[in-house]
């Protein structure tokens, strides 16, 4: 048996680990690759309940916020 070894986390990587709620759902998302679903449930939940909350305002900015992750998944799709 080899012992394979890992790439150290970036600092970023390590900042985000260390953010209690942020690093949770990272460690969790590393253990069980399928709680991303639970996660991506959440996240929808939470937008629809700020929708039936605050109306319009709170569609617009999630549609504001999800602006620059198209625009990188644009940009992944056009790469060669």
């Amino acid at each position: 048996m080899t012992l394979a070894t890992a790439n150290p986390p970036s600092a970023f990587g390590r900042l985000a680990r260390a953010t209690p709620v942020v690093g949770q759902v990272i460690r969790d998302i590393e253990r069980d690759t399928s709680s991303i679903y639970y996660l991506l449930v959440i996240v929808l939940t939470a937008v629809v309940l700020g929708i039936q909350t605050w109306g319009l305002p709170a569609l617009v900015l999630t549609a504001l916020a999800l602006v620059p992750v198209m625009f990188v998944l644009l940009v992944l799709i056009a790469r060669p």
